[in-house]
């Protein structure tokens, strides 16, 4: 698939697919807003536009039901951004460095 979104739209998709990776589980809206640094409006309507592009699904009234529906080759780099925790930025660093799905600056 010839995955299309703005550069925005993937650093959410990036995240998602990466904490579902980590976790086990999808994130909640309030995980993805302490990522990013925005208002709760904010992820809720990125989350809108991601899932009427196609790009995501969610389960109605179901908490944490966010599938990512593009295969991980089309999911870009997820990257860093400013007041990331440390700790949760130095785990996922670690964790993907093992395998093939590495995260980093674009570009690097």
């Amino acid at each position: 698939m010839d995955a299309k979104f703005t550069e925005k739209q993937g650093q959410y998709l990036s995240f998602i697919a990466h904490y579902i990776m980590l976790n086990g589980r999808s994130p909640a809206e309030s995980d993805i807003q302490r990522y990013f640094k925005v208002t709760p409006p904010t992820v809720h309507q990125m989350v809108v536009k991601l899932e009427r592009l196609g790009l995501i699904t969610r389960t109605p009234n179901v908490a944490r039901s966010i599938r990512v529906e593009i295969s991980p080759e089309d999911v870009p780099r997820l990257n860093e951004h400013p007041g990331t925790n440390f700790f949760f930025k130095t785990f996922i660093y670690r964790y993907f460095s093992k395998s093939s799905y590495v995260i980093g600056e674009a570009g690097t």
